[in-house]
């Protein structure tokens, strides 16, 4: 199942992916909730339970995906996990070694827009990076699990692109602040359910386009830590949740590694596609321009 969470006067709705666009949920069953986390913590049940209700709706319920403002698949995760440096050659081109472990910062909700919706490049830096990755939703609640049965916890993937201000990165050891500008990242458009993928979304192609050109080209199958080993590693040390969100690192090609760097400014558009996920698209503003 594929599912797209979108703007229905100026509050959060869930749609479920058809031929045809898009089945909003709200307009077949109220009690169906209406975000994508609020819908894993009802457990497995509910999800399986989404398709039958949308089987029944009217034709009144389904939208085209052109008429959609998307959010973010989650936009209330209890932690947004993010790994660097989780792609070799992406550790090489920055001149670190490769992990023994994961390296690990978080993200914030405020830091995050959808598909479609505008990057924001800050006033204080022209350093505005991009970074095509694999985003991972837990969906039910995991404390320190197996490898083996780490799978068994992750409800689905979706795109995203963890956009970052890369002198405030670097500024000190701790990356937390370059990566937390408001609307420097997205994610989306779509959360796509595991059982839609190779397990643990294995071998699946990852790109990032500007303007059309390709900047990255990488494989899920060539990260450091799997999807499989990180949820284990992760919930180790803390609680997963449903609705948390694990990011998965990017591949080489970045722009500060590049000579000359190459940066995201206002009138680009950049794009992050995952094989068999979907594109997630975004236009570059400068923050003058835009009020949030």
């Amino acid at each position: 199942m594929r599912f797209a969470a979108f703007d229905k006067d100026g509050m959060s709705a869930l749609g479920l992916l058809n031929d045809d666009g898009i089945v909003d949920l709200s307009l077949v069953d109220p009690q169906t909730p209406m975000d994508v986390r609020s819908l894993l913590q009802m457990g497995p049940e509910a999800l399986s339970g989404v398709a039958q209700v949308a089987a029944r709706a009217p034709a009144a319920a389904r939208r085209p995906l052109a008429e959609l403002r998307f959010r973010p698949p989650i936009e209330n995760a209890g932690k947004y996990f993010c790994l660097g440096l989780n792609f070799a050659a992406h550790a090489a081109e920055g001149g670190f070694d490769r992990p023994n472990f994961p390296t690990v910062f978080t993200r914030c909700s405020t830091s995050l827009v959808g598909h479609g919706q505008p990057l924001l490049r800050p006033d204080c830096s022209v350093q505005f990076d991009y970074e095509a990755e694999l985003a991972v939703i837990i969906g039910k609640r995991a404390r320190r699990v197996s490898k083996v049965e780490a799978l068994d916890y992750v409800a689905g993937y979706s795109c995203f692109n963890d956009g970052s201000i890369r002198d405030y990165q670097f500024m000190t050891t701790q990356w937390t602040m370059g990566k937390n500008f408001d609307a420097s990242g997205s994610f989306g458009p779509f959360f796509v359910s595991a059982d839609e993928l190779a397990p643990g979304a294995a071998g699946l192609r990852i790109q990032c386009r500007l303007n059309g050109r390709i900047v990255q080209d990488g494989n899920t199958s060539d990260m450091v830590f799997s999807v499989a080993e990180t949820v284990s590693l992760l919930s180790s040390c803390c609680t997963l949740e449903p609705g948390d969100v694990i990011v998965m690192g990017t591949p080489a090609g970045v722009g500060y590694a590049r000579k000359p760097p190459l940066w995201m400014k206002a009138g680009d558009v950049i794009e992050v596609e995952v094989e068999s996920i979907g594109v997630l698209r975004n236009p570059i503003v400068d923050e003058a321009e835009c009020k949030l």
